[in-house]
């Protein structure tokens, strides 16, 4: 929800922290996301592939997040950035996952990789669900084995 500077600068001390906090119920962008994931989590699960993580981070400023980290049947390791978006104005889910978000998901994969001795094989799978997620809602999940790679 949005407010102008004038409804908040009107509002007294306590009822500024009360704008800040989400309401009951109400979607975040949070939640939207977590909505993705397990819509995105499900589709693979179908397909085959066993979860291994969820949202694995680098330590630190600057680093990384892998949303979903799974295995396939041959043994690959899979590093999955799922995309939502409610509508096509700005490109659409794939739109979003530009150079710099490709770079931070392969850092984080890299340090994910440090805690194996001899690393397998791995891949960078993208899901997209474009369109509203929930009850009754036309949401269509896209899912794109080796979207980028490493190199």
């Amino acid at each position: 929800m949005w407010f102008s500077r004038k409804q908040v600068a009107g509002s007294a001390a306590g009822d500024v922290k009360a704008v800040a906090k989400a309401v009951p119920g109400q979607v975040t962008t949070k939640s939207r996301g977590d909505a993705a994931e397990a819509a995105a989590l499900a589709h693979l699960a179908k397909a085959g592939l066993k979860l291994i993580e969820t949202n694995y981070r680098t330590p630190g400023r600057g680093g990384g997040e892998i949303d979903l980290v799974m295995r396939a049947r041959d043994g690959t390791l899979v590093f999955v950035e799922v995309r939502q978006r409610s509508g096509d104005q700005h490109g659409g889910a794939a739109a979003s996952i530009g150079a710099v978000k490709q770079q931070r998901i392969i850092h984080a994969a890299r340090h994910y990789l440090m805690r194996f001795a001899s690393p397998p094989p791995c891949r960078f799978d993208v899901v997209l669900v474009n369109g509203a997620l929930g009850a009754g809602a036309g949401s269509a999940i896209e899912w794109l084995p080796a979207a980028f790679d490493a190199s």
